[in-house]
């Protein structure tokens, strides 16, 4: 083996990132005490603008779906399709940001309702299956091929989860909350 050759880490790599990613948010989340909020009608307005946060974070996975079955070839393509899909994915994780900050810090990592639970556990998986489909774009050759369409996958299934277990389940209990 010629020495002065470097290595490429292996697809493993960005996939062990991301799991610490998703476990170190799940414990800080399961062992700070939450803050909560001070009144129901503060609860309700910053519950009110994380849904409809997490349904323009939604919405914008829907283009990135899109967008990556173009890239793919499943879909016809155009020439701005790659600046559309970096651009909705940058702008995804921007207006997530506020509503895991406010999850992880008033909430916690919550287990009381099987809801709660699948919802503290799809918020851990999406920002590890980010992490990790962020380090595969800078890794070229072996195992990118599948590995990052999987972590792609995951941050979506992530996404609909917990819209679904947030957003949803909010208009259908509480309303639009307007």
């Amino acid at each position: 083996m010629d020495t002065g050759t470097v290595r490429q880490p292996r697809v493993w790599l960005p996939a062990v990132a991301g799991v610490g990613v998703a476990i170190g948010l799940g414990v800080y989340g399961r062992l700070h005490d939450p803050a909560g909020s001070s009144t129901i009608s503060e609860f309700l307005r910053l519950q009110t603008t994380k849904v409809w946060l997490a349904t323009a974070v939604a919405a914008l996975a829907v283009v990135q779906l899109l967008s990556a079955l173009s890239l793919y070839g499943k879909l016809p393509t155009a020439r701005w399709t790659p600046m559309v899909h970096r651009w909705s994915g940058r702008l995804a994780l921007l207006v997530s940001l506020p509503v895991a900050v406010h999850c992880l810090y008033a909430l916690g990592f919550r287990s009381d309702s099987p809801r709660a639970l699948a919802h503290s556990l799809l918020g851990c998986l999406f920002y590890g299956a980010f992490v990790a489909k962020m380090l595969l774009l800078s890794r070229p050759g072996e195992g990118r091929a599948w590995a990052l369409p999987l972590a792609g996958g995951l941050v979506l299934t992530a996404v609909a989860g917990l819209w679904l277990t947030s957003s949803l389940w909010f208009f259908t209990t509480i309303g639009s909350g307007w």
